[in-house]
């Protein structure tokens, strides 16, 4: 087609100073020589041309105004290199790519060529050995990161086709050779180098020129999405260049298709499941974010009637919800927070507001799942207690209570042609509004109280409890454990009961009680009881529930403590028999054992009546035998309970009538749990549990020890007054003060040493607590005047003289039996005498 001859011109040309000269004119390169035919075995070379001879062509000074001959050799390029370039090519390949880009700004003829060049770049770059791909890493990163540079070029063409080569870069996955033998790079060798370049910065900092192209701005928005679709990498890089505030901020512009509302949605989700949760909410938590989003929300809400509107509305609300979660989040300042709240009570409140006025709801599944996430918005903006305004304006607790009232699992559509949630819809939709009470109910005490709260969860538990054909479907999160059954609704009737009860308000539980709720609690907890079939963690976690709320309904109130009455006591004795090692079910009977113990403490604890019930039930047994195989965890709510039960006489019959496993009595397992507890502190103390040598710390502990002394404020506690409560020894103590230190029954040795310094812990406990004083004042640079300076002083001495007479008693109790040893040796000896 073209002759390789040099093109020569034969009309003389001007010599450099003016003078025409015979000789033949400078020639231009032919193109021919780029592109020249190669013998067989160069076949590779004539397939992919010599770019470097291209670039010295396009380069070239003298060539540099032959823009038709630059187009044609560029278009031979794009012929020969129809199966992609090669990876050693690249560098040349993108020095072309940016010369061409240059020359379209002001020569649009090279922007149909840069078009076809970048369309080659959409197919896997070619290997020709395997150590290709390592060995050009940098250079194809760098060739990725000028690709997205390319985007400065303002037609649109070229725009759209770098983006739609980085989506085929990184999505196509072409594994077969090529016909010449070369192999395309992988998959994931190039997803990965994409990563590395930061192509996907350079495209989100590109959105802000696409201000009237639409086509390019659909295509950057989908290169986008591909890029963060699974790629933590990218979304960093996305989120670095304010991706979710860019991509946020003009969601909203004209577009008929809906194309730019919903990739931008998609980004969004990618960014927030994929990138930094904190810093995608971070950067939309500004008004200008909050308003687009709110518009683009309303809109689909009130003219998306397809599935897809309504799709592309319910992930926007999970995106509002997410952004809700920052506290920063202007929502309430937008007066989106208001709307949204309003359609939360949409559509069990009536209301003239015009958008409920416009708003139709088809009870679609779509449509449903709107209504579970509005309820879950509700938990979120609780957290911020300006939006409790809001939710009483709304009137959303009377929405809430219409939802969980016992009828509405039982509605059905009233009125011709009227539509409504199915009973499946609605059941969920109860049991999430009974969880959404739990949290926001405790914030809108009087209109908790003004809807008769109370009344209608004591009638939707009573529902529960009835035998009829209810089946319960069990489907959602919270309809866990609920198939078959009003199981689901009583958990979280009783849940939401507990957390009305614990803020103990009078008169809230006042009406509680004056409704019965106690003794319809306990015919509760007998059904449970007299049931056969075996416990799942629902019933766990429901009994447990109960008996937390007969502890708060009861606690200082004597008259409730008299109507918990021989059948609480009953109920309790029985969770008290429960077998050790049901506590290691993972079932949760470690809580209900311990809110069994609790509603002892409050609901038996200081009422004659009851606690004459209890001990005639063999509770004070029960407490001592779980206090010898219990875990030391719950030792100390054993220990503390046992004592307050202790005030009663009564009561130090039966702890001195105990035995447990292998003969043990109370004094002696007392002990044993002394010595446990010293040891897991760290007290010092010889092989045979004496004092040792340092008279000066008897009780000390390690930790006390290692924590570093410290001038402490009047309202705050020392260490020593804090090593009262965190540990076991000072209920022993007390317990001892209840049952006396003399004529117990079934110690040996080993126990009165230990009992020796259990009867003076509070001589010790003095002594460490005025050592303390002493401490800190020399710290502080105090000097005592010289009567107190002397007090401290003999407080001092007289606890290190106890200690002195303790490790005295120590030794007389070890030479004793030492004594009482070698008299029984001696009447062993003399017996075998006789025998013999």
């Amino acid at each position: 087609m073209f002759s390789t001859a040099p093109r020569v011109t034969t009309k003389a040309t001007r010599a450099p100073h003016g003078f025409r000269s015979g000789k033949a004119a400078l020639h231009f390169p032919s193109i021919n020589q780029f592109f020249s035919q190669s013998p067989p075995d160069l076949a590779e070379a004539a397939r992919h041309p010599d770019l470097s001879r291209v670039i010295h062509l396009l380069e070239d000074p003298v060539s540099s105004s032959l823009k038709d001959r630059h187009v044609f050799a560029l278009k031979k390029v794009v012929k020969r290199c129809q199966n992609g370039f090669l990876l050693r090519d690249l560098a040349n390949v993108f020095t072309i790519l940016n010369f061409c880009a240059e020359k379209a700004k002001e020569h649009p003829e090279y922007a149909p060529v840069l078009c076809d060049l970048l369309h080659i770049c959409r197919i896997p770059f070619l290997k020709e050995k395997a150590s290709d791909e390592a060995n050009y890493a940098s250079v194809l990163t760098d060739s990725l990161s000028q690709m997205g540079y390319l985007m400065r070029v303002s037609d649109s063409k070229v725009r759209e086709q770098i983006c739609a080569s980085i989506i085929s870069l990184y999505s196509s996955d072409r594994s077969k050779p090529c016909e010449d033998g070369l192999c395309p790079a992988s998959l994931g060798y190039r997803q990965e180098l994409v990563e590395r370049s930061d192509v996907a910065e350079t495209l989100v900092m590109a959105l802000g020129l696409l201000e009237n192209q639409l086509p390019v701005k659909l295509q950057v928005l989908k290169a986008l999405q591909v890029l963060s679709s699974s790629s933590a990498v990218n979304c960093s890089l996305m989120l670095k260049a304010e991706g979710a505030h860019k991509v946020c901020f003009h969601m909203n512009e004209p577009d008929q298709s809906g194309q730019v509302l919903f990739r931008s949605t998609e980004i969004l989700w990618n960014l927030l499941e994929n990138g930094s949760r904190e810093k995608v909410t971070s950067q939309l938590s500004n008004m200008d974010c909050i308003m687009v989003l709110k518009e683009a929300f309303l809109h689909q809400l009130l003219n998306g009637y397809r599935h897809y509107d309504q799709q592309l509305r319910n992930d926007l609300l999970v995106i509002i919800t997410l952004i809700a979660e920052n506290p920063s989040a202007p929502l309430i300042e937008s007066g989106f927070a208001k709307q949204l709240i309003l359609f939360v009570t949409y559509p069990e409140l009536k209301s003239h507001n015009p958008l409920i006025r416009n708003l139709k709801l088809a009870f679609t599944t779509e449509d449903f799942e709107m209504k579970k996430l509005l309820l879950n918005l509700l938990v979120v903006l609780s957290r911020d207690l300006s939006a409790v305004q809001l939710f009483k304006e709304s009137r959303v607790m009377m929405a809430l209570m219409l939802l969980v009232r016992p009828s509405s699992s039982d509605s059905r559509p009233s009125g011709k042609g009227r539509r409504s949630w199915t009973s499946v819809q609605q059941e969920e939709l109860q049991l999430q509004a009974l969880a959404t009470l739990a949290t926001v109910a405790p914030l809108m005490l009087d209109d908790y109280v003004s809807c008769q709260a109370n009344t209608c969860l004591l009638m939707l538990l009573e529902w529960c409890t009835q035998q009829d054909s209810y089946f319960g479907q069990g489907h959602g999160f919270h309809g866990t454990g609920g198939r078959g059954g009003k199981k689901a609704q009583m958990r979280y009737c009783v849940r939401l009961l507990r957390c009305m009860v614990s803020l103990s308000n009078s008169l809230i539980n006042q009406d509680l009680c004056d409704q019965g709720a106690i003794s319809q609690l306990l015919g509760l907890l007998r059904q449970f009881q007299e049931r056969e079939e075996e416990e799942d963690a629902v019933c766990v976690e429901i009994q447990t529930d109960v008996l937390l709320t007969l502890s708060a309904l009861c606690e200082e109130d004597m008259h409730r403590k008299e109507l918990f009455g021989a059948e609480g006591v009953e109920m309790v004795t029985h969770y008290l028999k429960m077998k050790p090692t049901q506590l290691y079910s993972g079932l949760g009977h470690n809580r209900l054992f311990l809110s069994a113990v609790d509603c002892v403490w409050s609901c038996i604890v200081g009422c004659y009546t009851t606690e004459d019930l209890f001990l005639e039930k063999e509770g004070a047994y029960l407490l001592l035998d779980f206090l010898q195989l219990s875990p030391r965890s719950m030792k100390s709510v054993l220990l503390g309970t046992l004592l307050e039960l202790c005030d009663n006489h009564k009561t130090l019959v039966h702890v001195e009538a105990w035995k447990g496993e292998k003969d043990v009595t109370a004094p002696a397992l007392l002990l044993q749990l002394w010595r446990q507890e010293e040891a897991e502190l760290g007290v010092k103390r010889d092989q045979l549990g004496r004092i040792t040598a340092d008279v000066k710390k008897p009780i000390l502990s390690r930790y006390q020890e290692e924590e570093p002394l410290v001038s402490v404020p009047a309202n705050r506690p020392s260490a020593a007054v804090l090593d009262v409560s965190e540990n076991l020894r000072s209920k022993i103590y007390s317990l001892f003060c209840r049952i006396g230190f003399e004529d117990l029954r079934g110690l040996t040795t080993e126990d009165y040493i230990t009992l020796s310094i259990v009867s003076r812990y509070l001589d010790f406990k003095t002594g460490e607590v005025w050592s303390e004083v002493s401490a800190e004042l020399e710290l502080e640079g105090v000097r005592p005047i010289t009567p107190d300076a002397e007090a401290l002083s003999t407080i001092a001495q007289t606890s290190e003289d106890t200690a002195r007479h303790v490790c005295s008693l120590q030794q007389s109790i070890l030479e004793q039996q030492e004594q009482e040893d070698l008299q029984e040796e001696r009447l062993a000896y003399k017996e075998v005498e006789k025998a013999f």
